[in-house]
Order: C-alpha cells, then structure tokens, then sequence
C-alpha cells in the first residue's frame, strides 16, 4: 500500500462534557476510498469538520503528506491541498456551472493584484473551471444555470466545485443524499474515476453504495471507532452487525 497522504491519530474533540469524537486513528491513501459510516451522532460529521479545519481538535494529530497541519485554518488546509463537500448542496444557484466552477477556482489562488482585470477573464482560473467540469462529467452543462439542474447534477457540480481548488484529498459528507438510483451511479462511476489521484474519505448512510464503492471502511459508534476494514470483513464482523448493519447486509 502506498504512504497515506492524510494521517490522523488519536482525533478527539470534546463539547464541554460531551466527547463527540473519541481517539480516531485513521489513514486516507490516493487509490482508495475510505468510507466512514456510523448511526445518526456517531460523530462522522465532527470527524470531516475537524479534518477541514472547521472545528478544532481538542486532542490528537492530523498530518497532510507527513507535515502537521492539526492548527492550521481551513483555508491554509484548502490550499494545501484538503478539498470538501457538505451535507446540504452548496452551489450559487442563479450562477452558471461553468462560474460555479469558476468562483471556487478563483477562491483557491486568490489575486488580489488583479483587481482592474475581469474575472471573468482569468485564464488560470477557467482553466481549472473547464478540467473540474470535465473530470466531473459536466463540460455539457457548462453554460447552464446551476440551479436548474437535478438533484443529482447539482451533487456533481459540488464535486466539480471542489476539484477546481485542485485538492488532493477530498472529505464528502453524505454526497449521495437524496438521490436515484441513476444519480447514485453516476456519483459512483465519478468517485471510482477520482480515486485515482485523489485520496477519499467517504462519510454516507446508503450502505449498498458504501459496500459497492468503498476500498476500507470505519464504522463509527459514538465517536468512537468499532471496526476498519476491508469491506468484507466489516459485513462478517459481529460487533459491527449487531450495532448498526442489521442481519440484511
């Protein structure tokens, strides 16, 4: 297996008396998928939030490609390479796709040298506007209005948005949610394609879609974790069974 490129040990953050994550220890490697899952406040959001730099640690390290960056703020995290998605959809819905894309290239390399020139007219940042719409699959769309497009579309967009800060690591809380059966696969075939220059953490409650994408997953009770494996061997793990996968899976 190759060096992770984001290391976490001994993750914890505390809410006054509230321990909301417990003592993570986890890898992400470029190649893989590392799917998260757990019950409603098991702590998987926290988790993707104290790994963005949303929220600070009250414990632990997190180390991006060996150099610590645990008391870094999110934008340095940004870029430095640590790429997110939310739970809810976060797009400029009046905007096109192809200037949703855009603003967050634009976000990423910040020039405020520039202030007498368009915007619009940066090349750097369309560039990396055109080549996130085209890992995403959404070059067609480009001029169309974000806000018209499906559920599903939108997710993808969101994950073009991310990729137009040209992360290495990319932290997607819940992307899945909401959508089809065709929507589903269409995130899924984007995700296998992403994972090979990008490392994934997966956070997801549609477990047929973490079991059919997933390289390793966590499963987490309480903030704390209970297992990390293979796929299979979370299926047959009994713990994991009894507290959250049900006899079905």
């Amino acid at each position: 297996m190759t060096t992770a490129l984001l290391s976490v040990e001994g993750l914890t953050r505390r809410f006054g008396g509230l321990t909301a994550v417990n003592a993570i220890t986890l890898d992400l490697h470029v190649g893989e998928v590392h799917a998260v899952i757990g019950t409603n406040g098991a702590g998987k959001s926290t988790l993707i939030n104290m790994l963005s730099g949303e929220i600070e640690a009250s414990e632990g390290r997190i180390a991006l490609d060996g150099i610590d960056i645990t008391r870094r703020a999110q934008w340095r995290r940004a870029r430095a390479g640590v790429g997110r998605s939310y739970q809810r959809t976060t797009i400029f819905p009046e905007f096109s796709v192809h200037e949703n894309c855009r603003l967050a290239a634009q976000a990423a390399t910040a020039r405020p040298w520039t202030v007498w020139q368009s915007s619009e007219r940066c090349a750097a940042s369309n560039a990396a506007a055109d080549a996130a719409l085209e890992a995403a699959g959404l070059s067609n769309e480009a001029l169309r209005i974000a806000g018209t497009l499906s559920h599903g579309a939108q997710r993808q967009l969101e994950v073009a948005m991310c990729l137009a800060t040209k992360p290495r690591v990319l932290l997607l809380d819940e992307p899945l949610a909401g959508m089809g059966a065709e929507e589903t696969d269409r995130m899924l075939t984007l995700l296998a394609r992403l994972k090979a220059t990008h490392a994934i953490l997966l956070v997801e409650h549609d477990m047929d879609a973490v079991f059919r994408i997933a390289d390793r997953i966590t499963v987490m009770v309480n903030g704390t974790v209970i297992a990390t494996g293979d796929p299979r061997s979370i299926r047959e793990n009994p713990e994991v069974r009894t507290a959250y996968l049900g006899e079905d899976h």
